[in-house]
């Protein structure tokens, strides 16, 4: 054989080998079908009343869509709109481990019984309870249309994955202060306006005008005098995202077998510090008016300037 064809030969595997490794790259990072479709059927075996059998009913590169038995199986507006919230969550926030798929469960609410169900949870690629996949878990009586709680409650418990297992790290040290719902409603938001929804985007945006919580004063207005704001003002989504991204860089942690987990959740002059951080100017003003101040939040705000000097806007 001329040593020119063997030369030919060697350059053709040593290509097909690069294009191995890179279809393999490619499944990992986008969860293409390089990677294989999810499974048909999926077991729940994450407690209480989550025994059921689920069924695939959907899947493409960005979402795989489960009901129940339970479910009418003429529901299919989940499919494209779940895997419009998961493609622009990926856009916004960053990759959420190896697997781009979000795995929606849809259950149908239809005795007593199912009540249980009613609601949702998230779970991420770091939680054994849902096979390390970044999962929602939802139950409603009524499915048909996606308007007010039926859009947002899907929408809502993938903010949950965004706040806890973002920049490869787990855990949400803002939970402490913001309760389970104060991020998700300015999340949902923008996520509505982002995938074509905006009169939805609208109606939640009209309904947080008179959303009053008792924490951590009294009348407290978390997306009106707070989140909303600094939305507007300092970037929009972009300032969201920075908020995370700084958290992972600075704050605590510890690698954990898949990644990093938070060691601590934030006082309330670290949370101030970290957003004024992200917005890119000193917010002490706007939580002020939206929450008060205190003697002892000062002393954490300084202390958080201190202990988190890579965090930086004008002081």
């Amino acid at each position: 054989m001329k040593a020119t064809n063997k030369l030919s030969i060697l350059i053709c595997l040593a290509c097909l080998a690069l294009l191995s490794a890179c279809k393999k790259d490619l499944a990992k990072s986008t969860g293409t079908i390089y990677g294989g479709p999810p499974p048909k059927t999926w077991q729940e075996h994450w407690g209480g009343p989550h025994v059921y059998l689920l069924k695939r009913v959907y899947y493409d590169a960005d979402d795989a869509i489960y009901y129940d038995a339970n479910m009418d199986t003429s529901v299919t507006w989940p499919y494209k709109t779940m895997s419009k919230v998961w493609q622009y969550a990926k856009k916004t926030y960053g990759a959420f481990g190896d697997s781009s798929r979000l795995y929606v469960v849809l259950h149908g609410i239809v005795t007593p019984f199912d009540d249980a169900l009613g609601g949702g949870h998230p779970a991420s690629y770091f939680d054994a309870s849902h096979d390390y996949r970044n999962a929602i878990d939802c139950g409603l009586g009524d499915w048909a249309t996606p308007t007010g709680q039926i859009i947002g409650i899907p929408v809502h418990e993938t903010g949950h994955i965004i706040c806890g297992a973002n920049n490869g790290v787990q855990g949400s040290p803002s939970d402490v202060l913001w309760g389970d719902s104060k991020f998700m409603e300015i999340y949902n938001y923008d996520v509505l306006m982002n995938i074509g929804m905006e009169d939805e985007a609208g109606r939640v945006f009209t309904q947080m005008q008179s959303q009053y919580d008792n924490f951590p004063r009294a009348n407290s207005q978390w997306f009106k005098n707070w989140f909303y704001p600094i939305y507007s003002k300092y970037g929009h989504a972009a300032v969201l995202s920075k908020y995370f991204k700084l958290l992972a860089a600075n704050f605590p942690k510890k690698q954990n077998s898949i990644g990093y987990e938070y060691t601590r959740n934030l006082n309330w002059g670290e949370f101030i510090h970290f957003w004024s951080g992200a917005a890119g100017v000193n917010l002490k003003a706007q939580a002020t008016l939206a929450f008060g101040w205190s003697m002892e939040w000062e002393q954490e705000f300084k202390n958080a300037q201190e202990d988190f000097p890579a965090v930086k806007y004008p002081y």
